[in-house]
């Protein structure tokens, strides 16, 4: 395997963001200061880009973030995923570069407000906003996805990796319940890396007790990063060993 010298620094303990009473320190890395190819490596590792930072959670009192991807292949599409995939056939979507728009902004405020008011994020403006999309990696699109009358429902920030796509942040229109776009962007990504020839889609970290993680659980087979080695994850038994 190819070694890479790659930079890592570690930021100071602060609250955890998921797990109230957690403190949270992370590893790394500045993305101008990669060689090429260590992105790749860096996600491959169960590492998470954020604008131009690459970071992976070292927490000293807690190993709860566990890094998960699909494996494009093996999904399996249940019967809800069928209805949702086939519900929403009449949208456009479209793979732009990573430009931030007052219409993008307006969705995103307005799904914070609706599903994440107490969260980092709700209080971002359009400059914030723009830095979280247009600091991006060396292959990400912003992929918008809209209604038969053009109007803005949904959208990801999608970097593509050597081995698959990664999920940076989605958004979508929190008045469409029925259609399901959260589902629906995650189904997204598995059609699009199947399409590109891509084995596998990460979505992250799951943490077993965190409401707004417990969606992976539903898109199987996943895979778990344990120590250098993905294998295959069962939720279950995470939840129960309280990983």
């Amino acid at each position: 395997m190819r070694s890479l010298q790659i930079p890592l620094y570690r930021t100071r303990l602060s609250p955890c963001p998921y797990l109230p009473g957690q403190s949270e320190a992370r590893v790394v890395a500045v993305l101008d200061e990669l060689a090429p190819g260590a992105f790749d490596l860096l996600t491959a590792a169960g590492f998470r880009r954020t604008q131009r930072f690459v970071y992976r959670p070292d927490c000293p009192a807690c190993s709860a973030c566990v890094p998960v991807r699909i494996a494009v292949e093996r999904f399996a599409w249940s019967r809800s995923f069928r209805k949702v995939w086939n519900r929403n056939r009449d949208l456009a979507v479209e793979e732009r570069p990573p430009r931030a728009t007052p219409e993008q902004y307006e969705l995103f405020a307005r799904y914070l407000a609706s599903r994440h008011a107490d969260g980092g994020m709700a209080k971002m403006d359009f400059d914030d906003y723009r830095e979280m999309v247009e600091e991006a990696a060396p292959d990400t699109a912003l992929v918008e996805f809209r209604d038969p009358s053009g109007r803005l429902v949904g959208a990801t920030l999608t970097d593509r990796v050597a081995d698959g796509l990664s999920g940076v942040y989605k958004f979508f229109d929190p008045d469409c319940e029925r259609r399901s776009l959260g589902t629906l962007i995650v189904l997204w990504h598995v059609v699009r890396a199947f399409e590109l020839g891509l084995p596998y889609v990460y979505l992250g970290y799951w943490i077993a007790g965190c409401r707004k993680m417990a969606y992976k659980n539903r898109f199987q087979p996943l895979e778990r990063l344990a120590g250098a080695q993905w294998v295959a994850f069962e939720p279950d038994a995470e939840s129960a060993a309280g990983a």
